[in-house]
């Protein structure tokens, strides 16, 4: 039997002597200590961390959990921390919320701790994606925003999005310093909170027009859409808050020929039909790959629950739908959106792309070739954001995408947009059909015009206090003890994030990384292939990213090309002992 944490038991005791914790939850935090201890360990041994995202977390009673205690005393140090930086002068914040168990009653509990504060506060009446918050809190003039979602994550968890007057999510010095007024809240009492939703400016449905009439200005060529606008499109929401918008924007795009999975077009936080609503995994898009099969689609669209992340299926050379992962889908959008602007003239010498270090550098090839300019950022897209916020005014943003399923086009959001990529993915299925092609004849056109690139991902789930500790021995072996060879190629480049350096090992040189310093190492082979890990910042995972480089001489030789670069990768994944 487990003996109970003393941590644990030093945070429940705080709950239970309180006189502002409710009944039924100190009932449930004592059947716990009586009953099951390891939950309780589970539960109190910590403070669910407000993360440089903000919060994620399984939802339940206790101090590491989310439950409507956590998310009140996290606002109560969001506010502060929002006052502290915004003196003498009206403060707004917008809030939005996803299709989550609880997401609406804790976006309710986050604007009633904001009002109760002396905050005006827009708060959306129904859910809605991600993207529409970050615009919201651009169109509203807020100083910030929060967004109740845990993106793509299984039924038991729930997230808070924090984001900051630009629209984009908290990013350095913001993020450490509102880390620290949260802290400080480490009492129930300490929150100020008014008992109903008085005083909060409901934002209706009406709303979505602004929204969508950004969109409906990115489309680049809406005379090929008015010809091939009975392209078959499927679409699933995946129980998400996508379904209040994807297919909306569609319509408006031109597009006629929409066929939604019934099935996961229900608004449902158990996400019935999948094990986790995310458009990376297989099983996700089971029930949508059927429909595509059976009316014989030009593509698959599927959105998570807040909308901000979009996965694909397309037919490939066979016939046969296949997923198309989120540095492919970046690709092509990045070389459509500038084909066509330097075919109309629109390019000007100044425009930039955005993507992530561990994002395909096929992306940089592509954007340099047509004379724009490519950035690195971390992983996040809150990043990608940043790197905007820094350059406006100097230099114009057209598109950034990351590899987990994150496409932005234009500036008016700023942080992953599903809608706009969707609208945009269905533009280059009519450009396609437009000279008899597919979707992924665009694909294979580009790995023949600048090499085949092939990127995988490895993500190994550690929950739990146990799980971060070998996480993080996980990193210290890698950081001390570096691989120097990898199926048999040698490793002649290292670059530690941490420690912000550039270490050449055939040179024996050491150079300082012009980047912020974060938990993040990569791995450079002498073939130009590449190893990045890094432990997730929203999940209780590491994360093992993949990319190796062919030319590819022929559309013909591509299979054979794909299935050396797996191999290729399946062996290095094993000489790391990940399989």
């Amino acid at each position: 039997m487990a003996n109970i944490d003393l941590a644990a038991q030093k945070n429940a005791q705080q709950w239970l002597d309180s006189n502002a914790i409710d009944s039924s939850t100190k009932d449930i935090i004592n059947d716990m200590m009586q009953n099951n201890i390891e939950q309780f360990n589970e539960s109190f041994y910590r403070n669910l961390e407000f993360g440089t995202g903000g919060l994620r977390g399984i939802m339940g009673i206790g101090t590491n959990r989310m439950n409507q205690y956590t998310v009140a005393m996290a606002t109560q140090g969001f506010a502060n921390y929002i006052i502290k930086s915004n003196p003498n002068k009206e403060i707004k914040v917008v809030i939005s919320f996803d299709s989550r168990n609880n997401s609406k009653e804790f976006a309710q509990i986050t604007a009633r701790v904001m009002v109760a504060n002396g905050i005006k506060v827009f708060l959306f009446k129904e859910l809605r994606p991600t993207p529409v918050l970050s615009y919201a809190v651009r169109y509203f003039g807020c100083d910030a925003g929060v967004m109740l979602t845990a993106s793509h994550n299984p039924k038991e968890y729930n997230g808070y999005k924090a984001y900051w007057n630009d629209g984009g999510q908290l990013v350095s010095p913001h993020d450490t310093l509102v880390i620290e007024e949260v802290v400080k809240i480490n009492d129930y009492s300490q929150v100020k909170i008014q008992d109903n939703l008085d005083n909060i400016t409901i934002v209706e449905k009406s709303f979505d027009n602004n929204y969508l009439e950004e969109v409906l200005k990115l489309s680049l060529n809406p005379e090929i859409i008015k010809k091939h606008s009975d392209i078959k499109i499927c679409y699933t929401p995946l129980h998400g808050t996508g379904i209040t918008m994807v297919p909306k924007a569609l319509e408006m795009y031109g597009f006629k020929n929409i066929n939604i999975v019934s099935e996961q077009a229900i608004i449902d936080g158990n996400f019935p039909t999948c094990k986790s609503p995310n458009p990376e995994e297989h099983s996700a898009m089971e029930l949508g790959i059927k429909l595509a099969k059976g009316i014989n689609a030009d593509i698959l669209l599927a959105t998570d629950p807040d909308a901000d992340r979009v996965g694909i299926a397309v037919k490939d050379q066979n016939n046969e739908f296949i997923l198309i992962n989120g540095n492919q889908t970046a690709t092509v959008l990045t070389y459509y959106i500038l084909k066509t602007l330097k075919e109309n003239s629109r390019l000007k010498g100044n425009e930039y792309t955005i993507k992530t270090i561990v994002t395909s550098e096929l992306i940089k090839k592509v954007s340099e070739s047509f004379g724009v300019k490519n950035y690195d950022v971390f992983t996040g897209f809150k990043f990608i954001a940043d790197k905007m916020l820094q350059l406006e005014g100097k230099e114009k943003y057209i598109c950034g995408g990351e590899e987990s399923y994150g496409f932005l086009i234009g500036d008016f959001v700023r942080d992953k947009d599903a809608i706009s990529a969707c609208c945009m993915i269905a533009e280059v299925c009519a450009w396609a059909k437009e000279q008899g092609k597919t979707f992924f004849d665009i694909l294979l056109d580009i790995y023949l015009e600048y090499g085949f690139f092939k990127e995988e991902l490895i993500s190994i789930t550690k929950q739990g206090k146990q799980g971060a500790e070998e996480i993080q021995n996980m990193m210290l072996a890698f950081r001390e003890n570096p691989p120097k060879t990898l199926i048999g190629l040698e490793v002649v480049r290292i670059k530690d994030y941490q420690k912000q350096l550039n270490i050449d090992l055939k040179e024996r040189k050491e150079e300082v990384l012009d980047f912020p310093k974060s938990n993040v190492l990569q791995f450079f082979l002498e073939d130009g292939s590449k190893v990045s890990v890094r432990p997730s910042g929203t999940e209780p995972k590491i994360k093992f990213y993949f990319g190796v480089y062919n030319q590819l001489n022929s559309i013909k030789d591509y299979p054979e090309l794909f299935k050396k670069a797996n191999e290729k990768i399946n062996r290095i994944i094993c000489e790391l002992g990940l399989k």
